[in-house]
């Protein structure tokens, strides 16, 4: 199973993580670019920079990550959608 499938659209990437998706595949990591990324639905779901508590993460919230910061998603409880626009 992958981590996330995208769907190319408008400009964005609209990215959906599978509630099944194991713990050990959201693995922290680094963007090539700045973003800004917008929850569109999921439940249970955190957001973490590299040495920061963990945010819940709600629909409605927007993030806005600056290339080369260390960062993670955290498993919840139902599919996560989010919509991504590089910079």
């Amino acid at each position: 199973m992958s981590t996330y499938t995208d769907e190319n659209t408008n400009g964005y990437k609209i990215r959906t993580f599978d509630k099944d998706v194991l713990d050990n595949e959201l693995i922290w990591h680094r963007d090539l670019k700045d973003r800004m990324v917008e929850v569109i639905n999921g439940y249970g779901w955190k957001f973490q920079f590299d040495n920061e508590l963990p945010l819940d993460l709600k629909p409605g919230d927007i993030l806005y990550i600056k290339k080369d910061r260390i960062h993670r998603v955290i498993k919840g409880y139902s599919d996560l959608t989010i919509k991504i626009k590089e910079f």
